[in-house]
């Protein structure tokens, strides 16, 4: 997997202070997106164990909240088998902070469901990870400026932990 860039504090995706994450790779290619060059899969770096420890020790201060990981796409199947370890390890080091993950991909059709178009043998593993899920492709039409942690209104924030939408 390659990443993008590494943004050690965040205050744009997700609530409060985050590290941020953006892996290369997406087919969803919204048309609007702000972020397309990322929808390479080799743009960037490669994704490594010193990439891991660099997020691990920028996690580490108390005033950052957690992690949040967008794109390109987490849920892109190459990028699941590399991410679902990295959460998990993530987690283990800080449980007490948070993951958000923005998804192109709809959870209750594409990643849920053991039939959906993006579940793989790593999407559950993952889900198990995520506190918030960012989840619906970007839609150009239904952009809002005014909306909280996301770009158009069809998008939905998903507490996963308590199986719930967050109005924000």
């Amino acid at each position: 997997m390659h990443y993008g860039t590494i943004k050690k504090t965040d205050i744009a995706n997700g609530l409060g202070v985050r590290v941020s994450l953006f892996v290369s790779g997406c087919r969803n290619k919204c048309k609007g997106c702000f972020n397309q060059i990322t929808w390479d899969f080799n743009f960037g770096n490669i994704f490594t164990e010193m990439t891991e420890m660099e997020i691990l020790e920028a996690l580490a201060p108390s005033y950052i909240d957690g992690l949040t990981v967008l794109g390109g796409e987490p849920f892109e199947e190459e990028n699941q088998e590399v991410l679902a370890p990295f959460l998990e390890l993530v987690k283990k080091a800080y449980p007490k902070k948070n993951i958000w993950c923005y998804t192109g991909y709809l959870y209750d059709k594409d990643l849920l469901p053991a039939d959906g178009r993006k579940h793989t043998a790593f999407t559950n593993r993952m889900l198990a990870c995520i506190d918030v899920l960012v989840d619906g492709p970007f839609v150009e039409s239904l952009k809002d400026l005014t909306l909280n942690f996301r770009g158009s209104r069809n998008q939905r924030i998903i507490d996963l932990a308590n199986n719930c939408l967050m109005k924000l």
